[in-house]
C-alpha cells in the first residue's frame, strides 16, 4: 500500500515548468534574393533573418541550456521555405555514419525540423538532417504516431569545418498543404542530438513526457505572406524495363508505363491520380519467423499509399486496422495490377479528408476488384477528434464494407503538464457470404504515455462475423484486455545511470467471445532494466503465458501443435551497446516453457561502420524447440549493406535466409536522386525455394528491372 501511494504522489507532484524560451515565434524573412543551396550560409538574407539561438536541454541535463550553441534563421521567398541552421561543435567530435536517404538518425549527430502547417498542433512534418547531408522525413500524426516511409520533396547541403557544421534546407511550399489566407502562422519546433554527449536540446517543449512531436509544445513560426502554389500540378511519370523467370519457366520480358498526376485543388486539399501504378522499386519484405498461429503484420512501403496516410488511420487496437492499404494491390504477397485510382485528402477547416478509390486488375491471384476508403474526422478542442470510416471492396467474388465512428480525448495538460488520451471505437462489416449478426467490433482505452510512468489499459471485443476484407485482423470472435504499465525513475545517476528500465507488468487477455472461456493470457515483467548515460542497456524479465489450442496448427511443415491447454513461462535477458558507435551490438536470449515441452531462442545484431560512405548490419534469430511432438529448430539471418556515394546515390544489398519458410533471398537496389523528387532505380532479385536442393544456377526466382521517375511540376 505504501509503495501504491508513492507511485501516486510521484504521478500528482513534480515541477512544472513552462518549457517556454523567448522569444517563443520565430519571424520568417522575405527575400528576392537567388538562394544557393550549398551550406555555406554566404547569402545576405541569412545575415538580416531573425537567429534562434536558445536551445534547452531534455537530456542529459534536464532544463540546462545546451553545451554547444546552434543557431537557426528562417527566410523564404516565393516558391519555398528555407532553414539555415549552425551547429558549433568541435570537428573532431562530430558523429555521422550515414549519407543516404532515410538514414538511421537515431545513430547519427542530426537536426530535426518540426512543422505543423495547419497549425492544428496535432498533424505536421517532420525533417531530419546530419552533418554529412543525409535526409530523412516523417509525417507526424499524433503526438506518439509518425510515418518514417513517406517521403517529401524537399532538399539540403551541409558543410563542415573546425567550428562545427552548418546546413541549408529547402523546403518548396507545393510540397506542403496549409491553410488559405494572405497570412500564415504556424507551429515550429527545431531539435538538436549531440551524439558524443547523448546530448539533445529544443528549442521548445523539451519536456521528456513528449518528443518533437508533440506540436502543443512547439513554437510559431509568423510572417509568411502571400504564399501558395505557384504551380499547382505535379505530374510524375514512369518507364520501367524489366524481366523475371520463375523457376524452369521461361523468362517474361515486361516494359511499362505509367504515372501519378498530383494536383493541389486548394492548398489544403491534394487531388492523386494513378494509373498503371508500379512498386518494383520497393525494398523487399524481411520475413520473420513466425512460431505463433496468427499472420504478421507489414507497414506500408509504397509511396503512393504514404502521404496523407494520417488521414486515413483507424485503429482498431494493436496492429489491427480498418483499412490497411496493402490489402490494395497484393494478395498474399503477390502483386496484383493498379489499373488506376484516385485520392482527395487534406484539410477544410477543421475537418480532415481522406477519399480513395482505386480498380485492381485481374490475374492469377485475384479478379478484378474496385476498392474505396472514406475517412474523416472532425477537430475538437486543442488535440481531440471525433470522426467516421467507411471502406468497400467488391468483384465478383468479394462484396464486403465496413462503417465505423471512432474519437479521442487527449490534453497534454493533465494535472498541468502530463498526457492523456482515452477515446473509443466502434466498427460493423457487411459482407454478402457472411451472416450480418455478430459482425461488430468495440475498443475503449485510455493511455497516460509519460516520461516517469506510461499507464495504458483498453477493452475491446470482435464479433465472430466481422470481417474486414481492406483491414487488418490478427484475430476474431474476441473480447480482449491490455494493460500494461512502465515505470522509468531516475535513480542511481551519479554511477553512470540515466534511467532505470522497470516494467511491473504487462498483461493481455483473449476470452472467445461466443464461450466466454479464456483462449490466450499473457503477462511480462521487468524487475530489472536500465539505460546508460553512453547509450547502453540491459533488461532482465519473465514472463507467463496460457494458450488454449482448439484445433491443431503447423509450427512448420513437419511439425504440429496439439489441441490444449498449455501454460509457458519464460525468461529473457536483452542487452545491447550504444547504436552511435562505431561497432554496436544488440542481444536477446530467452528460454522456458513451449507448448508442450521447452525452447532456447537467441536473437543478436551487430552493426559496422566503416566510414561515412560504407555500412553493414547483421540480425541472426535461432530458435532451438523440444516437443512431445517432436523437435525443431529454426535459423533467419539477415544482412544489410549500403554503399552510399553521396547523399543522392546509393547501392543497397540484403539477404534474407529463413530455415522455416525455407528460403534465401537476395536483392540489390541502386537509387540515384538526379534532382528533387525524381528517382533513378535499378534492382535485382534472386531467391530460392527448397534450400536442400539448392542449386546457385537455378534459382526459383530471378528478376531484374530499371525504373526512371521524373518529376514536372507546372
Amino acid at each position: 500500500m505504501k509503495t501504491l501511494i508513492t507511485l501516486i504522489g510521484i504521478i500528482l507532484a513534480g515541477h512544472v515548468y513552462a518549457q517556454r524560451s523567448l522569444p517563443d515565434s520565430i519571424g520568417v524573412f522575405y527575400t528576392n534574393e537567388k538562394m544557393t543551396l550549398d551550406g555555406k550560409l554566404q547569402e545576405k538574407a541569412w545575415q538580416e533573418a531573425t537567429t534562434v539561438t536558445s536551445f534547452t536541454q531534455r537530456e542529459l541535463d534536464y532544463g540546462k541550456p545546451s553545451t554547444l550553441p546552434t543557431k537557426v534563421s528562417v527566410v523564404y521567398d516565393k516558391t519555398a521555405l528555407y532553414f539555415g541552421i549552425w551547429c558549433s561543435q568541435p570537428k573532431n567530435s562530430i558523429r555521422a555514419k550515414f549519407m543516404q536517404r532515410d538514414f538511421d538518425y537515431d545513430q547519427d549527430d542530426n537536426f530535426k525540423i518540426a512543422i505543423s502547417t495547419f497549425n492544428d498542433r496535432r498533424n505536421g512534418y517532420l525533417f531530419i538532417i546530419n552533418p554529412n547531408g543525409a535526409r530523412a522525413d516523417l509525417l507526424i500524426s499524433g503526438n506518439e504516431t509518425a510515418n518514417a516511409d513517406w517521403n517529401g520533396v524537399w532538399d539540403c547541403k551541409t558543410f563542415i569545418t573546425n567550428e562545427g557544421w552548418f546546413a541549408e534546407v529547402i523546403i518548396p511550399f507545393s510540397s506542403l498543404q496549409f491553410k488559405k489566407g494572405s497570412l500564415q502562422e504556424w507551429a515550429l519546433n527545431f531539435e538538436r542530438n549531440i551524439r558524443s554527449k547523448n546530448e539533445q536540446s529544443l528549442w521548445q517543449g523539451w519536456t521528456r513526457d513528449c518528443s518533437i512531436n508533440c506540436f502543443v509544445n512547439a513554437g510559431t513560426l509568423t510572417g509568411l505572406k502571400d504564399i501558395g502554389y505557384v504551380k499547382r500540378f505535379e505530374l510524375k511519370p514512369y518507364g520501367l524495363g524489366g524481366y523475371e523467370k520463375l523457376g524452369n519457366e521461361s523468362t517474361s520480358w515486361q516494359t511499362k508505363l505509367g504515372g501519378d498526376l498530383n494536383i493541389n485543388l486548394t492548398p489544403t486539399l491534394k487531388l492523386n491520380l494513378t494509373t498503371n501504378t508500379d512498386f518494383a522499386q520497393v525494398e523487399a519484405d524481411r520475413i520473420a519467423v513466425n512460431l505463433t498461429r496468427f499472420n504478421l503484420f507489414y507497414p506500408e512501403k509504397r509511396e503512393f499509399f504514404l502521404e496523407g496516410y494520417q488521414n486515413f488511420q483507424f485503429n482498431l487496437g494493436g496492429d489491427d486496422e480498418a483499412f490497411y492499404t496493402r490489402k490494395i494491390g497484393l494478395e498474399n504477397f503477390k502483386p496484383v495490377p493498379i489499373l488506376a485510382g484516385v485520392r482527395l485528402f487534406g484539410k477544410v477547416g477543421k475537418n480532415n479528408i481522406g477519399l480513395l478509390n482505386i480498380e485492381t486488375g485481374e490475374n492469377e491471384f485475384a479478379k478484378a476488384t474496385n476498392n474505396t476508403a472514406m475517412r474523416y474526422k472532425r477537430d475538437i478542442g486543442e488535440q481531440s477528434y471525433i470522426g467516421g470510416i467507411f471502406t468497400s471492396k467488391f468483384s465478383s467474388d468479394v462484396s464486403n464494407s465496413i462503417a465505423g465512428i471512432d474519437g479521442a480525448y487527449s490534453t497534454s495538460h493533465f494535472l498541468k503538464k502530463r498526457n492523456l488520451v482515452a477515446g473509443a471505437t466502434l466498427a460493423a462489416s457487411f459482407d454478402r457470404n457472411i451472416p450480418s449478426s455478430d459482425n461488430m467490433t468495440w475498443r475503449l482505452f485510455i493511455d497516460y504515455p509519460n516520461d516517469l510512468i506510461d499507464h495504458f489499459i483498453a477493452v475491446g471485443g470482435v464479433g465472430q462475423n466481422f470481417n474486414p476484407t481492406m483491414g487488418f485482423l490478427s484475430r476474431s470472435n474476441n473480447e480482449r484486455l491490455t494493460w500494461h504499465l512502465r515505470y522509468d525513475p531516475r535513480w542511481l545517476t551519479r554511477y553512470g545511470i540515466k534511467t532505470m528500465l522497470l516494467q511491473p507488468w504487462a498483461l493481455e487477455v483473449f476470452r472467445t467471445a461466443t464461450t466466454k472461456d479464456v483462449e490466450t493470457f499473457t503477462n511480462e515483467a521487468i524487475p530489472l532494466g536500465f539505460l546508460t548515460k553512453k547509450g547502453d542497456w540491459m533488461q532482465f524479465g519473465f514472463s507467463q503465458e496460457y494458450e488454449r489450442i482448439d484445433e491443431t496448427f503447423p509450427l512448420s511443415t513437419s511439425l504440429n501443435i496439439s489441441p490444449g491447454k498449455y501454460w509457458m513461462y519464460q525468461q529473457g535477458l536483452t542487452a545491447g551497446t550504444f547504436t552511435g558507435r562505431k561497432i554496436w551490438v544488440a542481444v536477446n536470449y530467452k528460454w522456458g516453457g513451449f507448448y508442450s515441452g521447452d525452447i532456447r531462442s537467441g536473437t543478436g545484431s551487430v552493426g559496422l561502420n566503416v566510414n561515412k560512405h560504407l555500412n553493414f548490419k547483421t540480425d541472426y534469430t535461432n530458435n532451438h524447440i523440444r516437443l512431445q511432438e517432436g523437435n525443431l529448430s529454426t535459423n533467419e539471418l539477415a544482412e544489410y549493406v549500403n554503399y552510399a556515394f553521396n547523399p543522392k546515390l546509393d547501392l543497397s544489398f540484403f539477404v534474407q535466409w529463413n530455415s522455416l519458410e525455407d528460403f534465401l533471398l537476395g536483392n540489390v537496389r541502386l537509387h540515384w536522386i538526379p534532382r528533387s523528387g525524381s528517382d533513378l532505380y535499378v534492382v535485382y532479385n534472386r531467391g530460392y525455394d527448397n534450400l536442400k536442393t539448392l542449386k546457385f544456377a537455378n534459382p526459383s526466382n530471378n528478376s531484374g528491372a530499371a525504373k526512371l521517375v521524373w518529376r514536372f511540376v507546372f
